[in-house]
């Protein structure tokens, strides 16, 4: 039987993050993914819940878990319900919450029988995964779903005098119709760690097994983004999934019983990878 936990795990600042834990109870003791999920994103987004599910079914244990800043609460855990939260948001506190996470997931008091993890890592998530991944040797292995290769392709570039300046921007979110503040502490994160937040170096010094997956119709992070994680760590696999948009055509809210083909697809070649030393994909 398949069956959720949820849990609510401090994060950065001390500020909770809401997570659960989907297994088969048949596999108590199944291997564990991590699921880091992108910016405006959350962990009971669109498909997500199903994706879960899927690696559930193939025998997997799948944590997700909320940034402690991304925005939601855990009254409102679909809605952006806290934006001064949301603007307070930096690399370094993701980063941050992703190690408690994986603490939480390793302390074994919570979660039996977790010594190692495999992350998977979506958009700006991605990027904060490579950087994680290249500091953790707890991460076993690492997947990233349309992930960034460079924190600054996140705004224009032409925007940022004008935000040092402000102390703040806005940027629309397309889905709800707010304006969503980011505070200028996001650049003076990445002025304060510029080697740490370099996502191509630290995309280097991943020694773990690592597979990009990216869609060749992805408008938001186009597939170039792909192709620079790979020139900067050669011994990472690069797959591309044909006619996959950002999120591999899932939507928000998704009502279908079942996942799309794109995102069945990244999912089947994920579990592919995590279960076998050599994916029967390649």
């Amino acid at each position: 039987m398949i069956v959720k936990q949820h849990y609510t795990i401090p994060g950065a600042k001390g500020r909770g993050m809401t997570a659960d834990i989907t297994y088969d109870t048949l596999h108590p003791y199944a291997p564990l993914v991590i699921f880091a999920h992108g910016i405006r994103g959350f962990k009971d987004w669109g498909s997500h819940n199903l994706v879960a599910r899927y690696f559930a079914e193939n025998g997997f244990r799948f944590l997700k878990f909320n940034f402690s800043h991304n925005g939601t609460t855990a009254d409102n855990p679909t809605e952006f319900a806290d934006l001064i939260a949301f603007s307070d948001n930096t690399f370094s506190f993701e980063l941050e919450d992703l190690k408690l996470v994986i603490d939480f997931a390793c302390g074994g008091s919570a979660i039996p029988r977790v010594k190692q993890v495999y992350l998977i890592g979506h958009s700006m998530g991605g990027g904060i995964s490579i950087i994680k991944t290249a500091e953790d040797k707890r991460i076993a292995k690492l997947v990233t779903m349309a992930a960034i290769s460079g924190f600054y392709n996140l705004w224009p570039k032409e925007a940022e005098k004008q935000w040092r300046l402000q102390g703040v921007m806005y940027m629309k979110n397309s889905r709800t119709g707010q304006n969503m503040p980011y505070k200028s502490s996001l650049l003076q994160d990445l002025d304060n760690n510029p080697e740490r937040l370099d996502i191509p170096l630290k995309a280097s010094e991943i020694t773990q097994p690592w597979l990009i997956i990216h869609g060749d119709s992805d408008t938001s992070v186009p597939l170039s983004h792909a192709v620079q994680l790979h020139k900067a760590q050669p011994n990472a696999e690069l797959v591309i999934i044909p006619d996959a948009d950002h999120v591999f055509n899932a939507t928000h809210p998704y009502v279908l019983p079942d996942l799309p083909p794109q995102l069945l697809q990244f999912c089947d070649i994920a579990i592919d990878f995590f279960k076998n030393k050599v994916p029967s994909h390649l």
